[in-house]
């Protein structure tokens, strides 16, 4: 299958966007019924809503498995089928771990790669696939942010904000404060995640910023769900 082709960003404008997104969506085989019977219509109902789209394929008892960049690939390819009729509207798209996909996906609209704290280097990260695409890190306490903002990335993921099953290998949330906090100091755009719902939503939203799973994906209208997430980090606080 021909993976869909997006105009190709330059730098400043990746940026741009980035610094005006709120809600990403963490987009995860593994998480909602609609998923992982192969289907993308949670990501579609969602579209209207997101920002981002960060690709996520995850094996919790084998994360090297053969495969996985394979997998990645696939699944980053339908989602920019998905949104490729959405000229500049579309939301930034990112893969997960993978730096290779994301540099053998840049010409087709992959916008760059998010590092856990065991993957890739930043710094090595950067070299390998230039000045332009994007390089968000997750961190999970104020030290990993001191460390994040000294290397060459662009945004951070900072949580478990709430108990999440997709974040249990943490040893507990850090609650909506500490993300907070974390993003008034890190000075680059920080996305809470972590647990957060429609119900738990305006507790994040001071930070002004989300990267959701479960809470779209699962949720019975992820439309309405994402709709509801969006308004809360957006809403007055």
């Amino acid at each position: 299958m021909v993976g869909g082709v997006r105009t190709v960003k330059d730098a400043g404008d990746l940026r741009t966007q980035l610094a005006a997104a709120h809600l990403m969506l963490v987009f995860s085989p593994e998480s909602g019924p609609g998923v992982t019977s192969g289907g993308l219509a949670a990501v579609e109902a969602a579209l209207p809503w997101i920002d981002a789209i960060q690709i996520r394929v995850k094996n919790p008892d084998h994360p090297e498995a053969p495969g996985l960049a394979r997998a990645t690939f696939d699944l980053a390819e339908r989602v920019l089928d998905l949104i490729s009729g959405a000229g500049s509207d579309s939301p930034l798209v990112l893969v997960n771990d993978r730096v290779d996909v994301a540099a053998a996906l840049a010409d087709r609209g992959v916008d760059g790669v998010h590092l856990g704290q065991s993957d890739a280097v930043p710094a090595t990260a950067r070299g390998f696939l230039g000045p332009r695409p994007l390089i968000g890190v997750s961190t999970h306490s104020m030290s990993q942010v001191t460390q994040a903002i000294q290397d060459p990335v662009d945004y951070l993921g900072f949580g478990p904000v709430f108990p999440s099953a997709t974040k249990s290998g943490h040893a507990g949330e850090v609650g909506p404060e500490a993300a907070w906090i974390a993003s008034q100091t890190a000075g680059l755009p920080l996305f809470g995640i972590g647990g957060i719902d429609q119900i738990n939503a305006g507790e994040i939203g001071p930070v002004r910023r989300a990267a959701v799973c479960a809470g779209i994906l699962a949720a019975e209208d992820p439309g309405r769900a994402a709709e509801a997430i969006r308004a809360a980090l957006l809403a007055e606080n």
